[in-house]
């Protein structure tokens, strides 16, 4: 391991380290009930955003852009903690949503679960 690799692990300095597309993976749950709510990217902009004003903010690989979460339902994620792995290339975000995380209207995109090869609703 060379002197970065162990302050980027040990240390206190943020430095995410981004894939080849400049991507780092957030997973996002709920503050109070810490339910799985939702999984998407973000750019050094979306996270520098999300810092900055405490809503989530990310980056759109379908749309190649960067969006505010909720910017359209309303549904925006107000940010009360965010964590870094180990080695910097995930986050785990904490949030009060103010509304369903999915876009299909369901609290979380993980609203189904796989039985038998089949999916079925989470109730």
């Amino acid at each position: 391991m060379t002197k970065s690799e162990h302050d980027r692990e040990t240390g206190n300095a943020l430095q995410p380290k981004y894939d080849s597309n400049g991507l780092i993976t957030a997973v996002v749950s709920d503050d109070s009930s810490g339910e799985l709510l939702m999984l998407a990217h973000m750019n050094a902009e979306a996270l520098q955003l999300t810092q900055e004003s405490g809503i989530a903010h990310f980056f759109s690989r379908s749309r190649q852009r960067l969006w505010k979460k909720g910017e359209t339902s309303g549904n925006i994620l107000s940010v009360t903690e965010m964590r870094i792995d180990c080695d910097q290339d995930a986050l785990w975000i904490k949030a009060v949503p103010a509304g369903p995380a999915c876009h299909t209207g369901q609290r979380s995109c993980f609203y189904r679960k796989i039985v038998d090869g089949k999916l079925e609703p989470v109730v």
